[in-house]
């Protein structure tokens, strides 16, 4: 008897312990969320872009009054614009070094450096402020390209961005680069013992791709390691006739905008 109770002490004592660990275990993801999320990284205001192809450094204040930066560089004889939200590293500094695979084949692109990120002010807190972040910068670029004209363009977690802004307006095209099936379905991949409901973001692109009417052009590295190439599989199984899929034959997850096949594609979709 006394064994037995000894026993479901012990058991009592592990099952506190256990519920302890995963309490702090979900407090310290809850609260750091963002951080694993997004990696970003400043610039000094006075901050020098060194590119040598034309650009123009362009700030624009969001809904609470934090200022947001991005750099639109311009081709020779400018078709259209290609609207681009970058991954979750990385600034401008290095970002802007895609820009002349875009202006070179006759379009404007404009980068933008989320809160937190370069000389944007303002620290990234949810999914629902970076959406209207996104929504009004896009909103100024718009009273300067009539949205015919207009690509928007996502790469990796802002393919998930891209399709959400993508669905609220009327864009010529969507371009996603390794894009996930659905946000919260990849990071429960992640931690999955954090509950759905605690997260601060969803992006549900599985949800916003179909409404879209707008061509949509995917690509997907075939190594992806970080975000599978099934992601863009699912996602293009959900599409109808305006959907195009492009597996690049072993590419990883950096350096899609670099990769020749993309680049062959990318020419024959901006002609």
């Amino acid at each position: 008897m006394e064994i037995l109770k000894t026993f479901k002490f012990l058991a009592l004592v592990l099952l506190c312990f256990f519920l302890i660990v995963y309490v702090l275990i979900i407090s310290y993801v809850y609260f750091n969320q963002v951080e694993l999320v997004f990696h970003s990284s400043k610039l000094p205001k006075d901050f020098k872009f060194d590119y040598q192809h034309k650009y123009e450094e362009i700030n624009i204040k969001s809904f609470d009054g934090s200022i947001l930066n991005g750099l639109l560089f311009k081709a020779e004889k400018s078709k259209g614009l290609i609207f681009y939200l970058h991954g979750n590293a990385g600034t401008l500094e290095t970002w802007g070094k895609i820009a002349k695979i875009y202006t070179s084949l006759g379009y404007d692109i404009f980068i933008l450096d989320y809160r937190s990120f370069g000389k944007s002010e303002g620290e990234i807190e949810n999914e629902e402020q970076l959406s209207k972040d996104i929504s009004i910068v896009f909103k100024q670029l718009s009273k300067r390209y009539s949205e015919d004209e207009i690509i928007i363009a996502g790469y990796s977690i802002g393919s998930g961005f891209a399709a959400k802004l993508a669905l609220e307006n009327r864009p010529k095209a969507v371009i996603l680069q390794a894009p996930y099936y659905n946000f919260l379905e990849l990071s429960s991949s992640r931690v999955p013992f954090f509950p759905d409901f605690m997260k601060r973001f969803s992006l549900e692109t599985n949800l916003y791709l179909p409404k879209i009417k707008a061509p949509i052009y995917i690509f997907h590295g075939t190594d992806d390691q970080l975000i599978p190439c099934e992601n863009s599989v699912r996602l293009k199984k959900l599409l109808k006739s305006n959907a195009y899929f492009y597996p690049l034959k072993g590419q990883g997850h950096v350096g899609v905008n670099e990769n020749e096949d993309f680049q062959k594609q990318l020419k024959i979709i901006l002609e």
